[in-house]
C-alpha cells in the first residue's frame, strides 16, 4: 500500500462526504434557506473562504473525516426572526424533509454513478453463472489439481451440478475432504480431486468462481441500478445481525475505509470506483437509521411533526441530537484507535496467505466486496 494510493483513497472518501453535504446544501438553497457554513472536517479551521455576495463560508478543518453544513435557523438556541425567509426554522415541513433527506439521496445517486463508471471501465464484465464454467483462484485447491479457467463443472462425487447454489451447498457439506469434480474441457470429460478447504475463509470452498461475460450497456445500467439498494440491504442486514449477536460485527471507521480503498486502488481504477460506490451506499444505510444526530433521526422528528401536526420541542430535540453526536464522536475515536492498532487477528489474517477478498469463491462475485459498516455520521 503505497503513499500515493493512500492519498488517492483519502481523496476518494472525502469526495463521498462532500457529495453528501452538497446534497443538503443544494436542497436548502433550492428552498431559499441560507447556508452559512460548508465545512470539510471538524475542529480548528485551517482554511476558509467566503465568496463575494455569498452567505456561505467554505472551510477546511483539522480533522478531515467528517463534514457538515450549517443552515441558518437550525440551532433553536439562536434567535430566529419569524420573518426571515432564509431560516430553516421558518421553512415548510416539506422543505425541511427534502433538505435533510438530500444528503443520503446524493450518496445514493453517487453510488450508482461510481458503480456504472467502474463497471464500464472494467469492461462491463459480469459473472456468467448460467454456463457453469469456472475460473479458479491461482492459489486455491482447484487450481492446484489442474482445473483451468473455462472448465464446465458437470458433477461432484457423481451428483449432477446444475447451478451455483448446488455447487456451493455440495462443497460446504465436505470441508476438509477430497471430492471428485467432473468437468468438460474442449469436448472431453475430465476428473479432478481437490481437497475442500477446512478452516477460515477456505472452509467449504475450492476457490472457484464463474467466468466473466461482457454485458451490453442496457444490462450494465440495470445491474448498476440494482447495486445501491442491494448494498444498503446488506449493510442493514449486517447491522441487524450484529445487534442480535448472530454475527460478529464488522465495523470500520475512516482509517479502515482508507485501507480498503487503497487495496482496491492497487487492483485498479475500476475496482476502486466500485468499492467507493459500495461505501457511498453504506453511508446511505447508516445515515438513514432512525438514530438522533443522523439524518434518519432528524427525519423521525419531522415525521412526528407531519403526523401530530405540531413540531416537537425544538430545544429538547437539539439536546438529544447533541448528546447522540457526542456518543458518535466517542465511538468514532474508539474505532479509529482500533483500526490503527494492530491486533492478533489482523496480524494472523495478513500472514496466512489466504486469497484476496476479491477472489472468486464458489459464488458469483459481486462487483465489489461489501465495505465495513461505516460509522461516520
Amino acid at each position: 500500500m503505497g503513499f500515493g494510493q493512500v492519498i488517492l483513497a483519502i481523496l476518494g472518501v472525502v469526495v463521498l462526504m462532500i457529495v453528501h453535504e452538497l446534497g443538503h446544501m443544494l436542497a436548502a438553497r433550492r428552498f431559499g434557506m441560507r447556508v452559512e457554513t460548508f465545512s470539510l472536517g471538524f475542529g480548528p479551521t485551517i482554511w476558509k473562504h467566503k465568496p463575494k455576495d455569498s452567505p456561505t463560508t467554505y472551510q477546511i478543518a483539522v480533522v478531515p473525516f467528517l463534514a457538515y453544513v450549517k443552515i441558518a435557523g437550525m440551532n433553536p438556541f439562536e434567535p430566529v426572526d419569524p420573518k426571515d425567509k432564509g431560516s430553516y426554522a421558518n421553512a415548510s415541513l416539506w422543505a425541511r424533509i427534502v433538505t435533510i433527506a438530500a444528503g443520503p439521496i446524493a450518496n445514493y445517486l453517487l453510488a450508482f454513478v461510481l458503480f456504472f463508471v467502474g463497471t464500464v471501465m472494467g469492461g462491463r464484465l459480469a459473472p456468467d453463472e448460467a454456463s457453469m464454467r469456472v475460473e479458479p483462484h491461482p492459489d486455491g485447491p482447484a487450481a492446484q489439481v489442474g482445473i483451468l479457467k473455462g472448465d464446465r463443472v458437470l458433477s461432484i462425487n457423481g451428483s449432477p451440478i446444475r447451478d451455483w447454489d448446488a455447487l456451493k451447498a455440495t462443497m460446504a457439506a465436505h470441508p476438509g475432504e477430497t471430492v471428485d469434480v467432473e468437468v468438460e474441457r474442449n469436448d472431453k470429460i475430465l476428473h479432478f480431486s481437490p481437497v475442500v478447504g477446512s478452516e477460515g475463509e477456505r472452509k467449504g470452498k475450492i476457490w472457484v468462481g464463474p467466468v466473466s461475460r461482457v454485458m451490453g450497456m442496457g444490462e450494465t445500467t440495470l445491474v448498476c441500478l440494482k447495486l445501491p439498494p442491494l448494498m444498503i440491504y446488506e449493510n442493514v442486514r449486517a447491522l441487524a445481525m450484529a445487534i442480535t449477536f448472530r454475527e460478529k460485527p464488522d465495523v470500520g471507521g475512516p482509517v479502515r475505509m482508507v485501507k480498503e480503498v487503497s487495496n482496491a486502488i492497487a487492483i485498479g481504477p475500476s475496482a476502486a470506483l466500485r468499492y467507493l460506490g459500495a461505501i457511498s451506499a453504506g453511508l446511505v444505510a447508516i445515515n438513514l437509521l432512525p438514530i438522533p444526530a443522523l439524518d434518519g433521526g432528524r427525519l423521525m422528528f419531522l415525521l412526528y411533526e407531519a403526523i401530530a401536526r405540531k413540531r416537537a420541542n425544538e430545544k429538547v430535540e437539539a439536546k438529544i441530537h447533541a448528546v447522540a453526536l457526542l456518543m458518535f464522536l466517542a465511538l468514532f475515536v474508539v474505532i479509529t484507535v482500533h483500526d490503527l492498532i494492530p491486533t492478533k487477528d489482523k496480524v494472523e489474517g495478513s500472514s496466512k496467505g489466504a486469497p484476496a477478498k476479491s477472489a472468486p469463491a464458489l459464488s458469483a462475485s459481486p462487483p465489489t466486496p461489501p465495505p465495513p459498516t461505516p460509522t461516520t455520521p
